[in-house]
């Protein structure tokens, strides 16, 4: 299978996200009108689509001060193509994206079973005395 990137998604990539979406446990509620509000405020966005179908394969975003802060979330590849290297395609194209080069904390929060993919991109879980704390919304 041949990828290739693309900085922005069409209707059609939305409708793959969302199906993406759907067989994840952290984004399987999604709802399209959501999710579209979630691009139109998202800083940066990278994803490849395969060249054949032109689908959505793998996606991930990023939410940025593009000085001090950036969160990377939403990284995902289709079931489909698991094991082909697009998560380090991903990860690459986040770690050396040029509006990114200069921000001090690349950030991101994941499972347990995903750090050690992520400590070979530099990430790493030992932040002193830092915790994660997060308040839900009444939504």
């Amino acid at each position: 299978m041949t990828v290739e990137r693309v900085d922005g998604l069409t209707d059609d990539h939305v409708d793959d996200l969302l199906r993406l979406y759907r067989n994840e446990w952290w984004t399987a509620e999604r709802e399209r009108e959501d999710v579209v509000q979630m691009l139109d405020g998202s800083d940066e966005v990278v994803a490849f689509v395969d060249r054949d179908s032109g689908g959505l394969v793998a996606f991930a975003r990023v939410l940025t001060d593009y000085a001090y802060k950036a969160l990377v979330l939403d990284v995902i590849v289709a079931e489909s193509h698991r094991g082909e290297g697009l998560g380090d395609r991903l990860l690459e194209a986040l770690v050396d994206h040029p509006r990114l080069a200069d921000v001090e904390h690349v950030e991101l929060y994941c499972l347990g079973e995903m750090v050690a993919f992520y400590e070979r991109w530099g990430f790493t879980d030992d932040l002193g005395d830092l915790r994660l704390m997060r308040r839900d919304s009444a939504r």
